[in-house]
């Protein structure tokens, strides 16, 4: 069945990337909705990282399932006020489930809920809204950090490494504990520089590729090695930088060795702390053409595929002692042995 696009286009909604006009006629015959709503995180699709990942769950499920969609990038300066109209308009317009790409949109999640109580809400990084139609999809990013560190402590030449983080804020903390835990596992002396490119996500922090590439650089002067960032956007710039002073690099997210942007650099991406924000799209699409809408903390881990670490460069397989440390405390935090902090 075909239905009448709605254009997004009041003053606010951000701009509106995709737009089926399928409507969701599934074969269960349980779901009824126009498809799905997607609202970008700041750095918006094409940063290869956060919400690049969120988009490939939001592709899988339209493909899958035959349904439509709509995924709307955010506007710079916005308020949450913009982000609740955005919300709204999604909602309005018959979209299930529709989903706020980050922890910025959790007042706009809580309060468009509220108003629509019969259409699933998802928020990616936040568990703070609870609500019977709203999925809290959160992960343990600490876990994926802690390989990370492995990897980055078993691969330095230096027992020197760099932590860049694009906003000083509790999310961004989880990552830097666990890749720190994770470095001194390996070499309990190791030195490690740490750097937040703002304090905020309104300066930048997340999408400004220029700071970090400045923060790379002022890392591998000061002797590091081995960069890890988890900074979204901003993490093109610490990786073209690693590239160009020939260090090693671990992405964030996505597996970044394999993004298409990132191929001139792909050789210096040791590997690449995951996050998958495109299975927990997907996985809550599923479960509302379903007719069973996900609802609560929906958690990712290492033991249910949730995180993970990236091995896809050949000359990360190559080097055998820095896998096995990697697969040892993979076994050792499923099994419980090992406890990553959050802080």
């Amino acid at each position: 069945m075909t239905v009448a696009v709605v254009a997004l286009a009041a003053a606010g909604c951000g701009k509106s990337s995709n737009d089926s006009g399928t409507a969701g006629d599934t074969e269960s015959g349980k779901y009824s909705g126009k498809g799905i709503g997607l609202a970008y995180d700041i750095g918006g699709k094409g940063d290869q990282s956060f919400n690049d990942a969120a988009y490939a769950g939001f592709q899988k499920a339209e493909k899958e399932f035959k349904i439509g969609g709509q995924d709307i990038e955010p506007q710079d300066g916005e308020s949450d006020a913009d982000k609740v109209q955005r919300l709204t308009q999604l909602a309005q317009s018959g979209f299930n489930p529709v989903i706020g790409v980050g922890f910025v949109y959790a007042p706009a999640v809580k309060a468009v809920a509220a108003k629509f109580p019969k259409t699933t809400f998802g928020i990616i990084d936040d568990e703070q809204v609870q609500a019977k139609n709203v999925a809290d999809l959160v992960f343990h990013e600490e876990q994926a950090s802690y390989l990370a560190g492995v990897a980055a402590a078993k691969a330095s030449k230096k027992a020197h490494i760099g932590f860049i983080g694009g906003v000083d804020i509790p999310l961004i903390h989880k990552f830097e504990a666990g890749y720190v835990q994770g470095a001194k596992s390996v070499d309990p002396k190791i030195k490690i520089e740490s750097q937040y490119l703002t304090e905020t996500p309104q300066e930048g922090g997340f999408s400004s590729p220029d700071k970090g590439k400045d923060a790379a650089g002022g890392q591998i002067e000061a002797g590091a090695d081995v960069l890890y960032h988890a900074a979204g956007l901003s993490g093109q710039g610490v990786i073209s930088e690693a590239a160009a002073k020939k260090v090693w690099v671990v992405g964030v997210d996505s597996d970044q060795y394999s993004q298409s942007s990132l191929a001139a650099y792909k050789d210096s991406i040791l590997g690449s702390a995951l996050k998958n924000v495109g299975g927990a799209v997907y996985d809550l699409v599923k479960s509302v053409v379903d007719g069973k809408p996900l609802s609560g903390v929906v958690r990712g881990s290492l033991s249910n595929n949730g995180v993970g670490f990236a091995d896809s460069n050949p000359k990360y397989k190559a080097m055998t002692d820095v896998v096995t440390a990697v697969d040892k405390a993979k076994k050792d935090i499923v099994d419980g042995t090992v406890t990553v902090n959050t802080k």
